[in-house]
């Protein structure tokens, strides 16, 4: 992005949101649909976490049993689960045979609320602490524990959701970027972004582009935003008019606009590792340090993004149609 891109305010992004109809508006403070019946019959419902796999699961705990009573409350149960990375923290002993799979995946996102496919993509701490047999775990798991909806085919990978006339094309990034041992090598990101370029332009049916991967481009929080990434992936983002890049990795949850972008970026990092404070707010609409998780609603008409706390209070939503406008869910 160019110097000359600005940050969309919170005021001109609700003097946008006046060209909505009351019913493009959906949610509302807290949470509008009793159940699911409410909801329109063709909505899709995604939950999303990032930096979720904490060596002291506890914080983790609260946000996945908030997540479960959201659902039971809805009457939901989700398409799909969109895991952004820093899956597991610290040491990962026994591979593909790890007794973490179960506590911290298997039972504590269980397959009878969430039973959907688990779309996972790599973090930074994916690599880092027993690199060799964590990455290799997480690659694995799914050709050794068959049935699990654990899904990471590879480092990066794409797919359409859902698979019968798909409404969004998701396309999975590895962001490690860093020159660290075991992350990615310099043939490796050349290869990622050969095929990214290659991806991002195939032709689509589905209405809606999301872009996904670990690091941000653009942050409030602690780790600033990624001029690597920005300089590599910004331009696609932009030329193919990506209507989404969610990421992790700052363990809070925000909400970014820019004048004249297409992109709407989203952060969803409050899973369960320490959260940190905000350290900036140079980029609207919405950054909050806290534990909690996002609900991402889709239909042929727009998606909803929610981001809520461990205790299941709507923080802030956001409403996007396919052609790109921008509203907020007060």
């Amino acid at each position: 992005m160019n110097s000359a891109a600005t940050p969309l305010s919170r005021r001109r992004l609700l003097k946008q949101s006046f060209a909505f109809s009351a019913a493009t508006l959906l949610g509302g403070r807290g949470v509008r649909f009793v159940n699911a019946a409410e909801a329109p019959a063709d909505d899709h419902h995604l939950m999303m976490i990032g930096d979720w796999g904490w060596t002291d699961s506890k914080a983790q705990s609260a946000v996945a049993a908030g997540m479960q009573r959201y659902v039971s409350d809805l009457k939901l149960k989700p398409d799909a689960m969109l895991l952004l990375g820093d899956n597991f923290y610290g040491e990962f002993k026994g591979g593909t045979n790890c007794p973490r799979w179960k506590t911290q995946f298997e039972d504590m996102y269980p397959a009878s609320v969430f039973p959907g496919p688990c779309y996972a993509l790599l973090g930074n701490h994916d690599y880092d602490d027993e690199p060799k047999t964590k990455l290799a775990a997480q690659l694995g798991y799914a050709k050794a524990r068959p049935g699990t909806r654990w899904t990471m085919p590879a480092k990066w990978y794409a797919f359409d959701f859902p698979n019968v006339n798909p409404l969004v094309k998701f396309i999975v990034l590895d962001s490690n970027y860093k020159n660290r041992l075991e992350q990615l090598t310099a043939a490796e990101k050349a290869e990622q972004n050969a095929w990214f370029a290659t991806e991002i332009a195939k032709p689509r049916t589905a209405p809606y582009l999301v872009v996904m991967a670990h690091h941000p481009l653009y942050t409030n929080g602690v780790h600033h935003d990624n001029q690597a990434l920005i300089t590599d992936w910004e331009p696609l983002l932009r030329k193919h008019k990506a209507h989404f890049y969610f990421a992790g990795h700052d363990h809070d949850m925000q909400h970014m606009e820019f004048d004249a972008h297409p992109t709407s970026f989203v952060v969803s990092g409050g899973g369960g590792a320490r959260v940190r404070n905000i350290d900036s707010i140079n980029h609207g609409p919405f950054a909050q340090g806290i534990y909690g998780f996002s609900h991402v609603q889709i239909n042929k008409e727009r998606i909803i993004v929610r981001h809520l706390d461990a205790n299941r209070k709507q923080l802030h939503a956001m409403n996007k149609t396919p052609d790109g406008k921008v509203s907020l869910i007060a």
